[in-house]
């Protein structure tokens, strides 16, 4: 369909991860299509009051809490609406198999988002994938699972998003390599004295975009970086040597595209989820929008640089994770997730998550080949030894 278009019946979505930031604007794009879309399942980590008052908003055939301690909470606030209610990690991925909806948009942070997907996939369900995690984890695995199923993948990571727009049309074969693009984050020019001092309060700075506090720490480490190269690896089928990332301040070149022929593709935008979670909605068709375009005449420039390796050892995992295969990219992940944790409790100084990580992947149990119980197993183990390994750096 073109713009103009409104399809035959709206896509019905559920929204894994509802109130997080990629959740609350998949449901402002959703509630800015009325006749394209309807969300008829909604799941939330532990926020429950404002699931419940996105129930109320859109009135969805079903809700899930993964925190079973608040489900009481939801029953009672939503049983009278005669919207259904859930709760656990079980629930979850029991529902991916369900009549209930065409697409799920899976808009959890971290390795939550992996067994759902899973289970989306061995269901055939579309998936808008906002969780990069997922492929980081196992991307093996998981274009595996694709291969046997009528389940697709539409990316809506602004990078990866970026990638897919501009591969529309191409043969893959032509492609020499992919560009991904970094803000370069909060801490772009801080040399490693000032690393060493930097807050919390600092590492949530962002210059550019409005995201969650793990994404926006790990965009500060620039593992975000590494993680994306790990996806796109997967995603579009590159080998790990022809994907370069480039740190881009101004957050306005999503992602490039260069050819054998010399020339590069770019995707351009200003720095706002919507305009990818619609393009991944709307199945790479492009919703007409009244939001303000991208003026290059208000640009003062575009400038470009390679990212710090010294500075920002945590973008170098991607090339290890990538080198040793197997459960190497879910320790890193595992610890990560651990350490981030740990950082915006204090608990440790923004210096100390890539040796955390590193040190928890020196003691892990390496895998070549696992399967998906094997990552389970591997992420638990990880993130037990990241946490016991916290005491020593603080």
């Amino acid at each position: 369909m073109n713009k103009t278009e409104v399809p035959h019946h709206r896509k019905r979505i559920a929204v894994l991860g509802s109130t997080g930031s990629i959740g609350t604007q998949t449901l402002d794009v959703i509630a800015r299509y009325p006749d394209c879309f309807e969300a008829t399942v909604l799941i939330a980590g532990r926020n429950v009051d404002l699931l419940i008052e996105q129930c109320r908003r859109f009135r969805p055939a079903l809700a899930i809490i993964a925190d079973e301690s608040r489900y009481s909470a939801l029953r009672g606030a939503l049983s009278p609406l005669g919207i259904s209610v859930a709760a656990g990690s079980q629930a979850i991925t029991d529902v991916m198999s369900s009549d209930l909806f065409d697409t799920v948009v899976t808009a959890t942070v971290g390795y939550s988002g992996l067994q759902p997907t899973m289970a989306a996939i061995a269901a055939g369900k579309q998936i808008a994938l906002a969780n990069k995690e997922t492929m980081v984890v196992a991307g093996e695995l998981v274009t595996e699972a694709l291969a046997h199923s009528a389940s697709t993948i539409l990316p809506v990571d602004s990078e990866h998003s970026a990638i897919y727009q501009c591969l529309v049309g191409e043969d893959p074969a032509t492609v020499r390599r992919l560009i991904i693009t970094a803000s370069g984050g909060p801490f772009r020019t801080f040399d490693t004295s000032r690393l060493a001092s930097v807050t919390v309060a600092d590492a949530l700075r962002h210059p550019n975009w409005s995201m969650g506090a793990k994404i926006t720490i790990d965009s500060a480490t620039m593992l975000n970086k590494a993680f994306e190269i790990i996806e796109a690896r997967w995603l579009f089928d590159v080998t790990p040597d022809r994907i370069t990332p480039l740190v881009h301040p101004q957050s306005i070149i999503h992602s490039m595209v260069e050819f054998d022929d010399g020339a590069i593709k770019a995707q351009l935008g200003i720095p706002d989820m919507h305009l990818p979670i619609r393009y991944a909605l709307g199945d790479a068709t492009r919703l007409s929008t009244d939001e303000a375009p991208l003026s290059l005449a208000q640009m003062s420039a575009l400038t470009f640089e390679q990212p710090d390796e010294a500075r920002f050892p945590c973008i170098t995992l991607a090339r290890l994770a990538l080198e040793r295969g197997g459960t190497a990219a879910c320790v890193i992940n595992a610890a990560n997730e651990i350490a981030v944790d740990a950082f915006l409790h204090e608990r440790i100084r923004f210096l100390d998550i890539y040796p955390l990580i590193t040190e928890t992947l020196a003691r892990v149990p390496f895998i070549r080949r696992p399967s998906l119980d094997d990552y389970v197993a591997t992420n638990a183990l990880a993130r037990a030894t990241a946490t016991d390994l916290i005491p020593s750096l603080s």
